[in-house]
């Protein structure tokens, strides 16, 4: 690429960020419908946008993408209902179509942007492991000195990237990701209401557990506390409360 192609960063355009939301399925623990979650798309949106930030939404398979219902801030549980941010998105036709048709992963260009974020929502626990692509893809990024991070669930793919050399990117890292006290207030919450029996989790695996596994410095900041932790250039966000510190990570990783 030649520095006058339109899709290669340059020091004159607006940062340019890749936002990577999932692609929808089925739960193997739940039989539930799952998703990406809508504030770990659009709060860091919000962020991107005030900034003047341009921002490109992927999906491993492209395609249109559905929310965990929780996260829509007009479902009926009302658990998202102060969620003003979300329902501003989800009612503004031209950011909702974004929703509707993603790009998938195999297009996003690493030249082109100076970020990637992967958001979460329950469906990267089941989904990434075959995303093969987006493990390419993050890996590149993180390779080039690009900010590469993750959010919440979508720190599911530390799990699976690995470095040129075979290492985990993530091993040697200070990183955050959905905590242990998290998934059992979740799994707590959903055997208290009867959805769920005491024998079976919301989740087929944890993140912290695995994130320690691999040799990562897992951290957290305490039950639903937005976090978000730095560590070069890769930056990881606690949970769905976490993506407005996520954003600001990446801005400030930036420069910008």
């Amino acid at each position: 690429m030649s520095l006058k192609d339109p899709n290669v960063v340059s020091p004159k355009r607006p940062k340019r960020v890749a936002l990577v939301i999932s692609n929808p399925a089925v739960s193997t623990t739940t039989g539930w419908p799952v998703g990406f979650w809508w504030s770990e798309l659009t709060h860091p949106y919000y962020e991107f946008a005030e900034k003047g930030y341009e921002v490109e939404v992927f999906s491993p398979n492209g395609g249109q993408c559905e929310p965990d219902a929780m996260s829509d801030p007009n479902d009926p549980s009302g658990y998202s209902s102060t969620d003003l941010i979300s329902q501003g998105f989800i009612h503004t036709e031209k950011l909702r179509a974004l929703i509707d048709n993603t790009k998938p992963v195999s297009e996003l260009t690493v030249d082109a942007f100076d970020a990637i974020v992967i958001a979460g929502g329950q469906a990267p626990m089941f989904t990434f492991d075959n995303a093969t692509e987006l493990h390419k893809k993050f890996v590149e990024f993180y390779e080039a000195g690009k900010v590469t991070s993750a959010l919440c669930h979508g720190t599911a793919i530390l799990r699976y990237a690995r470095l040129s050399n075979g290492e985990y990117l993530a091993k040697g890292k200070t990183v955050t990701g959905f905590a242990n006290v998290e998934e059992d207030f979740a799994d707590n919450a959903v055997w208290e209401y009867g959805l769920l029996s005491r024998d079976k989790h919301v989740m087929p695996w944890r993140i912290e557990d695995e994130l320690k596994k691999i040799g990562a410095n897992y951290v957290q900041a305490g039950l639903w506390r937005g976090f978000a932790i730095r560590d070069g250039n890769l930056i990881t966000g606690q949970q769905n409360f976490s993506g407005a510190e996520t954003a600001r990570a990446i801005i400030e990783a930036l420069g910008e």
